[in-house]
């Protein structure tokens, strides 16, 4: 199968997707979730594929939203041509049936993350089992579509982080339980892969339905539900606010992004230009 915007491969058991749209640091259209939910579908039907990795190219796993690039807008202008129902259809795929979908997938999935996982790269993390870092990469929380953050680090510092607006590194990410092991980027993919090919060697029946009890355990709790409230509280905002309260002035970044930026390079009340640059 041919892709535009991802890469896909098997390596010794282990299905390999890369986030590939290196130039715009592989923030994600909606043609790129149509296609890495096609790799999904290949390594589901592929017995060789025990466990999949999911990463970007060149050292960036995602920096989050496709906000408006060419390949991008176009092809939600098809869907959208289709009316508001069809729009709205395509806007709750994209946000949050496929990764719904993908953190239900039969089989492990591990993130590699490297340098930048913003908004929608966090909203990809999230949704796989297991994720492994690079020490230098950077993370920024939001109130994205697929709201698994309070989930993932607690609901204060959730708050705490969505407010703010602020870059976390990796480390903090990892002593928030975001993250499961740390790595220099030299020993990253060796060792993401190592543990990958180890997961493999245990039984696939076992790993189906010892990741289907786990996340039970998580719906039990409303996990689906509480996302999919939150993705229609997502919506009101958007209707509601509209993109001139939502992104900077030329309409080109998300305002809170723009901020965490500011932050970063030491813009902001408080804070100084530090060490957040991977």
């Amino acid at each position: 199968m041919d892709f535009n915007d991802i890469l896909y491969h098997v390596d010794d058991g282990v299905g390999v997707i890369t986030l590939n749209r290196p130039q715009q640091r592989n923030a994600q259209s909606w043609r790129m979730l149509e296609e890495i939910d096609k790799a999904f579908d290949l390594a589901r039907t592929d017995t060789a594929v025990r466990v999949v990795i999911i990463r970007g190219s060149e050292g960036c796993f995602s920096a989050g939203h496709d906000l408006g690039t060419g390949e991008g807008s176009e092809f939600r202008a098809k869907i959208r041509d289709g009316g508001p129902l069809a729009y709205y259809d395509g806007f709750k795929r994209y946000n949050l049936d496929l990764l719904l979908k993908w953190r239900n997938f039969e089989k492990p999935t591990i993130a590699l993350v490297e340098g930048w996982c913003i908004y929608a790269g966090w909203m990809l993390a999230a949704c796989m089992d297991i994720v492994f870092a690079a020490r230098e990469a950077r993370f920024l929380a939001g109130f994205v579509e697929y709201m698994s953050i309070p989930w993932d680090i607690g609901a204060r510092k959730a708050k705490e982080l969505i407010f703010e607006s602020r870059f976390i590194t990796a480390t903090e990410a990892h002593e928030l339980g975001f993250v499961n092991r740390l790595y220099d980027p030299a020993d990253l993919e060796r060792e993401t892969f190592a543990y990958a090919r180890r997961v493999a060697e245990n039984s696939a029946g076992v790993l189906r339905f010892a990741k289907l009890q786990i996340n039970k355990a998580q719906d039990a709790a409303g996990f689906s539900h509480a996302l999919e409230d939150s993705l229609g509280d997502y919506v009101a905002m958007m209707t509601l606010l509209g993109p001139g309260e939502m992104r900077t002035p030329d309409g080109k970044k998300m305002l809170a992004v723009d901020l965490a930026n500011q932050g970063r390079r030491g813009q902001r009340h408080g804070q100084s230009r530090g060490d957040l640059d991977p």
